[in-house]
């Protein structure tokens, strides 16, 4: 398996054993994935393993997922990712559950998830904008000014850093250092922040790449 669904529970600092630093991570629950389909070349053309986190009641989901869940006999979940499968997952079937054991050997990761979002903003929060003077009677103190010529070429070229709605994307933090597993609990301990706001859904995948 490639990668698995979990939670952000927050960020918190523990200490190396070996040289006594304080390292920040970010806690993921993971727990037991449960497995809802596994797609196979004959039938679907490629192959991948269709899990399910976070178990709820039926009236949680939509009709047609749960239709889906109920033909393939298991349980609701709210988030339903579909992750590649490796050799040694041939035997999977809908209703096992896999965990953070698929971690043991890996040293990195990438952790996918939606960012806060920060609604509607202005450019010095989402470009980073300088705002302007407070002195000899200054009145564009926060304000974009100019967005270029008037007669020439007379409109806004696409892509214009302007205000707009900020956050709330998808975005992926590849590379982060796996710091600890606790298998009893079901966490996953990263090196550094991954995104999205604490108990928030996120993905986390295999970076082997890294650590070859």
């Amino acid at each position: 398996m490639q990668g698995l669904i979990g939670k952000k529970i927050g960020m918190t600092s523990v200490f190396d054993k070996e040289t006594g630093e304080s390292v920040p991570v970010t806690i993921i629950q993971i727990g037991k994935n449960v497995v809802h389909q596994v797609k196979t070349t004959e039938k679907d053309g490629y192959t991948a393993a269709q899990l399910g986190f976070d178990a709820c009641k039926e009236k949680r989901v939509t009709r047609p997922r749960l239709g889906h869940f109920n033909k393939l006999g298991t349980e609701p979940t709210r988030v339903v990712r579909e992750f590649g499968i490796e050799a040694e997952d041939s035997e999977l079937a809908p209703g096992q559950k896999v965990g953070i054991e698929i971690f043991d050997n890996v040293e990195y990761v990438d952790v996918s998830g939606t960012t806060k979002g920060r609604g509607y903003t202005g450019t010095i929060k989402r470009h980073n904008f300088q705002r302007g003077r407070e002195t000899h009677g200054n009145t564009n103190h926060r304000d974009r000014g100019s967005l270029g010529a008037g007669t020439y070429p007379a409109r806004v070229f696409p892509g214009l850093k302007m205000a707009g709605h900020y956050g709330a994307e998808q975005q992926t933090i590849k590379g982060l250092e796996i710091f600890s597993l606790d298998k009893e609990e079901g966490l996953v301990l990263v090196k550094g922040s991954v995104p999205g706001r604490n108990k928030g859904y996120v993905f986390v995948k295999k970076n082997l790449s890294k650590s070859r």
